[in-house]
C-alpha cells in the first residue's frame, strides 16, 4: 500500500479537458491499494482574473478580504476535479485547506503553515476515496481564511504529504525541467539533468 500526494498547477488544470486528462492519468497509473491525495491550484489565469476584479472594486482591498476572494479559485478546481473522478466511478472528495487541516499563521496573503491536522484526509483515504485538496490556502487560529503567497500550492502539497506520512510527494508541471536560469530571460540557459537539494534551494 502506497500513499501518494500529487500536485497539479494552474496551467495543468486550466480547462475541463485538462482536468479529465489528469483524472484519466491518475486512474490509469493507480494500483488497487494506492491511497492518493491531489493538491491543485486555481484553473489557468483565474487568480489573475480575481485580482483584476478586486482592482475594479477598490484599489485598497483589505488583505483579509483578498484572501477570502482568492481562495475561491482553488475551490472551483477541487469541486470539478472530485466530480470528474466520481463521473468515472472513482469515489472522491474535495477539501478546502481548512477542511484538510492546514493551520497557518495570521499573516494574510503571506501566511506560513504551522501544522497539518489531516484527520479528515486520512479518514477519506481509509474509505477508499481520492482526496482533492485546495492548495495555497489554510486557516489561522482565529478561524480566518489565509493564503500562502507564491508557490503556495507546492508548499501545501509538501505539508500535506508530511501530515499524512505519504510515501511520495510528486509536483507536476508543464515545463521541460529545471534550468540553470530563467530561459525567458537568459537565452543560453541550460536544462539540468540532475540537481542537488542545495542547488535547488539556491535557485528558489
Amino acid at each position: 500500500m502506497t500513499t501518494l500526494v500529487k500536485k497539479f498547477g494552474g496551467s495543468s488544470v486550466a480547462t475541463p479537458e485538462k482536468i479529465h486528462n489528469i483524472v484519466d492519468r491518475v486512474l490509469r497509473e493507480k494500483k488497487s491499494d494506492d491511497r492518493i491525495v491531489l493538491v491543485v491550484s486555481a484553473m489557468g489565469d483565474s487568480t489573475d482574473d480575481l485580482l483584476e476584479l478586486a482592482q475594479k472594486v477598490t484599489t485598497n482591498m483589505p488583505k483579509r478580504e483578498m484572501d477570502v476572494l482568492l481562495t475561491t479559485g482553488e475551490q472551483v478546481t477541487i469541486a470539478l476535479m472530485a466530480a470528474a473522478f466520481c463521473s468515472k466511478g472513482q469515489p472522491a472528495i474535495s477539501l478546502t485547506g481548512f477542511q484538510a487541516g492546514v493551520k497557518t499563521s495570521d499573516v494574510h496573503t503571506k501566511a506560513t503553515i504551522i501544522d497539518v491536522e489531516a484527520k479528515r484526509v486520512i479518514k477519506a483515504l481509509d474509505e477508499g476515496k481520492i482526496v482533492i485538496v485546495a492548495g495555497f490556502q489554510g486557516m489561522d487560529e482565529y478561524g480566518d481564511i489565509t493564503t500562502l503567497g507564491r508557490g503556495g500550492s507546492d508548499t501545501t502539497a509538501v505539508a500535506v504529504a508530511a501530515g499524512i506520512n505519504a510515501d511520495y510527494c510528486e509536483i507536476y508541471t508543464d515545463v521541460d525541467g529545471v534550468y540553470s536560469a530563467d530561459p525567458r530571460i537568459v537565452a543560453n540557459a541550460q536544462k539540468m539533468q540532475e540537481i542537488t537539494f542545495g542547488e535547488m534551494l539556491e535557485l528558489a
